[in-house]
Formats: C-alpha cells, structure tokens, sequence
C-alpha cells in the first residue's frame, strides 16, 4: 500500500519538483491545500532555514495526522555574513517583490569587488512522521552574484546567480540543468536516499 506525503507548498514548481522525486518510491503526494483549503499558515519564526522548515513540517503534520514535507530556503551573501537568508523573500520589505529584493541586494553588495559577491542557494527539507520521527536533509548551491540581469527561466534571485562553472546564471538553465545542481534538487536527492536507505 503506497504511503501518502503531504506537501507544504502552494508553490506549483515545487510540488512537481516533489511529486517526480517521491512517486517513484511509491509515495502519493498531496498539496496540502487540497486537505485542508482553509487552513491559515503557520507563522514563519525561525532563525535558520532548517528551524522555518521543522515549524511548517510539524504544523501540518499534526492538522492532517500525516507525514509532512516542508521546505525552507533563500541565498546568503557571504560579506553579509547571514544575510538575507531567511529573509530572503521578504528582503526589501513587506510588500516587497523580486525586483525590490534584487535591487537590494544588488546595493547592499555594490562596494564589494566582483570576486566577494559570493553567494549560496540553501534549502532545508523536513519530512516529519506523526510517530515523531524527523527527517532533515540540505542542499547549497555556490555561485556569484551580478549586478545585472541573465536569462528568463527563473525567478527571484536567479537572473543574478551567475554558476561560474557552467557561464550562465540560475535563470539562464533548463530545468534539467538546474535541478541537476540546484539547493532544492541536492537536498531532495538526500531526502530520496534517506527514504531507500
């Protein structure tokens, strides 16, 4: 009998991401809001991306009673020590949007030389059983941000990320090419391990 994985997410691109990973191992994964339509968020308080993710996982999993898949994730610029990390989506303000975000972090990193424009792609996944157990995996993906603008097939930061080692930025790469190296895609490939294992 093939067990069923809720998933946090109202993000479409992330719930393919996770329906193609888990089906094979025979889980059926529901969006949440297909349970549960009504239900409110919980609110995000924690101070690491691995912390946000745990309070979604176990939200969830306790309003549904079944086991729940959650993410957390953003970039971190390393001159800026932590920064935006888990802020990320909401960087530049409350009623920011990516454009704001982008021009944000573009200024914040603007005395810098481009070679300490470093930045990394983290995610946290936390798949929580009703029986108490955790299941946490994570991916980081190095690149460098720019200062200007590459590619349309991404979205948030990603027209910025520049991979040096593949000459393109985040947004320029199909999704092939990304899911290959991406934060999600790694740690997706841990949590898929871990499941077999």
């Amino acid at each position: 009998m093939s067990q069923t994985i809720v998933l946090a997410t109202h993000n479409t691109g992330k719930i393919r991401e996770f329906q193609s990973a888990l089906a094979p191992l025979g889980y059926d994964t529901i969006p949440v809001r297909e349970l549960l339509p009504d239900i409110e968020e919980p609110e995000e308080t924690g101070q690491t991306f691995a912390e946000n993710a745990c309070i979604k996982a176990s939200y969830y999993m306790k309003a549904t009673g079944k086991p729940c898949l959650a993410d957390d994730s953003g970039i971190i610029a390393d001159a800026l020590g932590t920064v935006p990390g888990v802020y990320s989506a909401r960087y530049a303000g409350p009623e920011c949007d990516d454009a704001k975000n982008n021009a944000k972090l573009i200024a914040a990193l603007a005395s810098f030389p481009l070679e300490q424009r470093q930045v990394q792609y983290a995610c946290t996944l936390v798949l929580a059983f009703p029986d108490g157990r955790n299941i946490e995996t994570t991916g980081i993906c190095r690149g460098i941000l720019r200062d200007f603008y590459a590619g349309t097939n991404g979205f948030g930061y990603d027209p910025l990320f520049y991979v040096p080692e593949l000459g393109k930025t985040m947004a320029e790469l199909t999704m092939t090419e990304k899911n290959a190296i991406s934060h999600r895609g790694k740690a997706l490939a841990a949590l898929v391990e871990a499941l077999q294992s």
